[in-house]
């Protein structure tokens, strides 16, 4: 089996609605894929009328957290979408991704960068906004000529001259509400940062006497030494090792499938989940 557990789609900031994000999964040989946009369960409905024959959906989020001014960021996967206390912090991450977006809009035309809010809610099509609907932005307005260029230090990067702070959870307070909410938290993309962003092995620790149920391990953004290290450290606090593409669709290339988690790791992921094995 082939199971990639991170994908995302226009209910926040991939591409592709979530129907063209299954149809691509099933194209590519998935298997199971889990759908885990940020801060929103708003895509599963589609994505699961739009199952392809033999694809299975893993309903996921991508919850935002900080942690002494760190942004990380938490895999939440089989949550109770009735679930009220969850259902309320990601209204309140939601709402302040748009605040700190406006904010970030009215920055950049400061600048001199040509775009507007309007613009920016555009291109998020009703999903949740995040910075890269500003970095497409900022192409169109002839800023910058790839949206990645915007994450530097001289426009929206995490410390950069337009980046503009948000609410986040705490991580420990995430897992708590993800495992109340029947689920199961997988720490997402942990290397995929500089070595002075990244969480260390102690702090993440401390998240598994939490409730952190995994490390996301084989990820597009971490080297084989940063995959060795993570999956050395998953065994030894007995972590469940994950991966996912992390596919955002055209602004990542179309990926899915690329990295995928052991059928034998996504089993015993699911059974820590009130929904139970796939």
């Amino acid at each position: 089996m082939r199971i990639d557990l991170h994908t995302h789609s226009t209910a926040s900031d991939g591409t592709d609605p979530p129907a063209e994000v299954m149809r691509r999964a099933a194209d590519a040989g998935v298997d199971v894929v889990a759908l885990t946009d940020h801060d929103t369960l708003a895509g599963h409905d589609e994505a699961r009328r739009a199952l392809p024959p033999g694809l299975a959906l893993v309903t996921g989020m991508e919850l935002s957290c900080r942690l002494d001014g760190r942004s990380v960021h938490m895999l939440a996967y089989a949550v109770d979408p009735g679930n009220t206390e969850l259902a309320a912090e990601c209204a309140a991450i939601v709402e302040a991704r748009a605040d700190r977006a406006k904010r970030m809009v009215e920055l950049l035309r400061e600048l001199g960068v040509g775009i507007t809010w309007p613009q920016v809610e555009a291109l998020a099509v009703g999903g949740v906004v995040a910075r890269p609907h500003i970095a497409r932005a900022m192409v169109a307005a002839g800023a910058i000529t790839r949206p990645d260029e915007a994450f530097t230090d001289e426009w929206i990067g995490a410390g950069g001259r337009v980046y503009v702070s948000r609410y986040a959870l705490d991580p420990v307070r995430a897992i708590r509400l993800v495992r109340a909410a029947g689920g199961a938290t997988v720490l997402a993309h942990p290397g995929a940062v500089s070595r002075a962003e990244q969480l260390s092995e102690e702090t993440i620790a401390g998240l598994a006497a939490a409730g952190l149920a995994g490390l996301e391990v084989a990820h597009p953004d971490q080297d084989q030494a940063v995959r060795q290290r993570l999956g050395v450290l998953a065994a030894k606090l007995d972590l469940i090792a994950t991966g996912g593409s992390d596919d955002h669709g055209s602004l990542t290339g179309h990926r899915i499938g690329c990295e995928t988690t052991a059928p034998e790791a996504y089993q015993r992921l699911m059974s820590l989940t009130s929904s139970g094995p796939s």
